[in-house]
Formats: structure tokens, sequence, C-alpha cells
């Protein structure tokens, strides 16, 4: 036999080994569809579906895990301003031999924060259809106030003559600290009378309703629990 009916004698072998190949995998797949159509896999052998479709879970993190990620959210702040004015004077002694009035302006801030840290799964409902989300938080908590020292200052001190005596000898950079305190419970209560929470949980409910609808939940609501007293 010569080289060329060799060559085309293993062609032919291939072609037809390949088309007994395809015979049998369509003939497989044709008794898979009529098996699945009619009900009869009990009555086939197992065998393995070649068209058969795997599901991968690539859904968001837990719910809870999401909201414990944010830790402590500072909600909004306040920026304030306020004076103290003060003034001592002696019993029986004129205000220019005894006697001491200062007035310190004061500018700091104070934080409304919302702590997700604690919260665990009684914290969040969610319904049925994974179409609405309800939250409870803690109420927002303020934080103390921060002074700004270069925006803060003595703008006024006036002194009796017993008293410039006596600064010679006891004046520090301490010795505004009282001052400091005052200002510090003025912020403390400026802030408390404020909008300064509503402000809080309003920012709180916003942020909340564009992550949670960016993780599916396309209605959100968020409660608030009750301030402290």
């Amino acid at each position: 036999m010569s080289r060329t009916n060799e060559i085309a004698v293993v062609a032919a072998r291939k072609r037809s080994r390949f088309g007994t190949l395809m015979v049998v995998a369509l003939a497989v797949a044709g008794l898979l569809v009529v098996a699945s159509k009619f009900g009869l896999g009990d009555f086939l052998p197992s065998l393995p579906n070649p068209f058969s479709s795997k599901t991968v879970d690539r859904s968001q993190p837990a719910l809870l895990k999401s909201l414990e990620d944010l830790s402590r959210y500072e909600a909004a702040s306040a920026n304030l301003q306020v004076i103290v004015d003060t003034e001592k004077d002696a019993k029986f002694l004129p205000q220019i031999i005894k006697g001491e009035r200062t007035v310190y302006v004061a500018a700091g801030d104070v934080t409304a924060t919302v702590d997700f840290s604690a919260l665990d799964e009684r914290a969040i409902a969610v319904s049925p259809d994974r179409q609405s989300v309800t939250i409870t938080l803690p109420a927002p908590v303020f934080s103390a106030p921060r002074l700004d020292p270069k925006a803060s200052q003595v703008v006024s001190r006036q002194r009796g003559l017993l008293d410039r005596i006596g600064s010679v000898f006891t004046d520090s950079p301490t010795s505004e600290r009282s001052l400091q305190l005052a200002a510090e419970g003025k912020m403390a209560a400026a802030a408390s009378d404020s909008d300064l929470r509503a402000r809080a949980e309003t920012n709180t409910r916003t942020m909340l309703a564009n992550m949670l609808r960016a993780l599916g939940y396309p209605n959100v609501t968020v409660n608030f629990a009750a301030s402290p007293a």
C-alpha cells in the first residue's frame, strides 16, 4: 500500500471515530431530555448531566456584619462659640483695690455619634420577601466638648491693685483652666439645646438607606431608642 493510501485510511478512521462519538453524545443528550420531560429518571442509570448548571452564591456579606463594620458613626457635628464672663469681688474693698473680671471667648465643637458595635439580631428585622428592613439603633450620644486653643482666648481681664501685684507671683499657663471648664460646660448645654441630635438621626437614616439599598433592600426604616436621661 502506498504512502498516500495509508494516509487516506488513517484519516477515514479518525472521521469514523469522531462521527461515532458525536452520535453517542447526541443519543445521551436526547435520552436525558426525554427522561426529564416524562419523569423516567428513576428507570435510568444515574448519569451526570453534561448540560447541568452550577449556582454560585455571590451575595453581599450578612447585613449585621455590614452594620457592625461601621463601628461608631460620626453623624453630625456642631461648631460652637461661647463667652465666659466671670467676676470676683472683695466684700469690703472696692474693685479698684481688690477684684477681678475676666471675659473668655471659647470656640470648639461637639460631635454626635451612633454606636453600631453592640448591635445584634434583635436590632434588625427583615421582611420575608427581603424587600424591607427595619433597624433599631441606640440614640446618638454627644462627645465631650473639644476646645480649639487657637480660637479660644481671654479678651478682657480687669484686676484690682492687689490682684495685679499678686499675679506677678502666681500667674501660670494653667490659670485659665477654670475658664476652660466653664466654657466646656456651656458648650455641652448649648449642644443639648440645639438640633444636633435630630440632625444626627437624619444623617444616619440617610446613610443607612443609601447603603442598604445598594445591598438590595429597597425599603429601609431606621428607629432610635429613647435618648438617655
